[in-house]
């Protein structure tokens, strides 16, 4: 089940919430939001619910034996932070990396292995990391471990983030898990948020996605040059909008239900630097790499250079089993050390425009290594892109395309910047009579007019991929 289906938005929704206020008692609301969680996980694929539920018990009880052990014995506790990393990794592996490896050994050795052809659980590089990292701040001496398997088993399956983040984490919503209460600003304004993802899903990432294909799919000899720039633009604007509109969605789901989950995306298009673009971009998993990988290596202080490297090749493996994308993860590291040595001296002495210019064109050429996992199709498309095939360099249909899709494409393109929080911002200083119910009436009708058009562009469409539901 997905957030952007019908099914979701009229029946799912709408009935769980009733189920979870239906009686103000903590240990109801935690059974009621966990079995509902877990519907929604096997929705399409219920055996592994089974996995989420192990995955859950490993860490809890791994978390009950660090803490036990951790005042008088740090060698003891140690036991349980690794019992965490080697089985959650180790499925992980399992899971998602055993064929990539084995394919890689056969075509180093020739040796021929069997390469196991696993459908990959949905959410399970989400998971991985939150059971992690709850272990692991046990071990720091950062939270106390939940004694209750049930708020803990709720913590791990919470639908709303569990199957393409953010990565929540255990210590940034453990009062929430023992302490919340209904609130109508609460509601109000996760509903609001859930809103503004839709509409992102729906009306943007959707267009999107249907636009690039006939671009990127196709045969590539057959498109022109700015085709080939036009549909891996049209796909960045996809990525974004996909994965930016399932947090809004996850972040408003969590606070209808009592949480506060951490942004994910701070508008990371209107950077001036791939360094600041990273900080604003899929926040939770670059905050786990940093507090969990980059600075136990040693983070600023010893072998910047190694620990960069490191992590954006982990932060490439944990997107796909593709040398694509440790290729895309290593483009950004090294892009990232370029501008520590240099380059951010220079992005700074020139004019914002040009920092952003070079910004966007670093993206959206990193997007294209992060697109085609085909070597081939990789350097065809790259060689379209600068001149180098015999192809066109435009074409008529191309006009085409960019006239009828020229009022979506502003849109898109402005969605890309703060630009609903100014318009709010200007409204909210010129109301001199009665701000807040204005404000009030304003929101509200937005996010109503919103919700229709999301609803009648998903009646009758079956096209609604989410890209971060394969990692």
């Amino acid at each position: 089940m997905v957030f952007a289906s019908l099914i979701f938005l009229c029946y799912f929704l709408p009935i769980s919430l009733l189920l979870y206020y239906l009686w103000q008692n903590k240990t109801y609301q935690n059974i009621v939001l966990t079995l509902s969680s877990f519907i929604f996980y096997a929705w399409g694929e219920p055996i592994w619910v089974i996995l989420l539920f192990f995955s859950a018990l490993v860490d809890y009880l791994n978390g009950l034996w660090v803490e036990k052990y951790l005042a008088h014995s740090k060698k003891m506790a140690r036991c349980g932070v690794i019992s965490s990393l080697v089985i959650n990794l180790g499925l992980l592996i399992a899971f998602k990396y055993s064929g990539f490896l084995a394919e890689n050994i056969n075509n180093l050795t020739n040796w021929g292995l069997p390469v196991p052809k696993i459908d990959l659980p949905i959410g399970i590089s989400f998971y991985t990391f939150q059971t992690i990292s709850y272990t692991i701040d046990v071990y720091r001496g950062e939270v106390k471990a939940q004694k209750s398997f049930l708020k803990f088993l709720m913590f791990v399956s919470m639908y709303h983030q569990l199957v393409a983040g953010p990565i929540v984490r255990y210590a940034h919503i453990a009062h929430e898990i023992e302490s919340r209460k209904f609130s109508w600003v609460n509601m109000g304004a996760g509903i609001h948020r859930f809103c503004i993802g839709l509409f992102k899903k729906v009306a943007v990432a959707n267009v999107a996605a249907e636009l690039s294909k006939d671009y990127l799919d196709g045969n590539l000899a057959e498109i022109s040059v700015g085709e080939a720039w036009f549909g891996i633009i049209l796909y960045s604007l996809q990525i974004y909008f996909d994965f930016s509109g399932y947090s809004d969605m996850a972040i408003g789901l969590g606070r209808m239900y009592g949480f506060h989950y951490y942004e994910n995306f701070k508008y990371p298009y209107i950077s001036k630097s791939a360094t600041e673009f990273w900080r604003r971009w899929h926040i939770s998993l670059g905050s786990f790499f940093r507090d969990y990988v980059y600075i136990p290596l040693g983070g600023n202080k010893r072998f910047f250079y190694r620990n960069l490297l490191v992590v954006w090749t982990l932060t490439g493996l944990w997107h796909g089993a593709s040398w694509n994308f440790v290729l895309w993860g290593l483009y950004f590291g090294i892009l990232i050390a370029l501008e520590r040595l240099f380059l951010l001296r220079i992005l700074e002495k020139i004019s914002a425009f040009f920092a952003h210019l070079y910004l966007i064109l670093v993206v959206v050429l990193g997007w294209a290594l992060f697109y085609f996992t085909d070597f081939q199709r990789l350097t065809h498309f790259f060689k379209i892109l600068f001149g180098f095939a015999s192809n066109a360099i435009w074409n008529y249909e191309l006009n085409f395309k960019l006239q009828e899709n020229l009022l979506w494409l502003v849109l898109a393109i402005l969605l890309c910047t703060p630009i609903y929080f100014w318009i709010a911002k200007w409204f909210a200083l010129r109301m001199k009579y009665r701000p807040q119910l204005y404000a009030w009436v304003i929101v509200h009708s937005f996010q109503f007019i919103l919700l229709i058009i999301s609803i009648t562009m998903l009646v009758g469409r079956s096209y609604n991929p989410f890209i971060y539901f394969r990692f």
